[in-house]
């Protein structure tokens, strides 16, 4: 799926470098392909197994935090 993308913008540039009038909307369609297609799977596929959470702020986290601030 990436090397689709990565094609499909070296395609859109080949184009932009030769004036070709639908150029932009080649890139524009590459770029709407990435953000919407490849880009929930790559974020499903890295947080499917839940290691986000030790990111997650919560109330323990926060009070863990400070008081390791506050014994410096």
């Amino acid at each position: 799926m990436f090397v689709i993308f990565v094609c499909w913008v070296a395609i859109g540039v080949y184009l932009l470098q030769i004036d070709h009038p639908k150029a932009q909307i080649v890139m524009g369609l590459g770029i709407f392909y990435f953000s919407f297609l490849w880009m929930p799977i790559f974020i499903y596929y890295r947080y499917k197994d839940g290691k986000y959470k030790k990111y997650i702020l919560n109330d323990q986290k926060l009070r863990d935090a400070f008081n390791q601030q506050a014994k410096k």
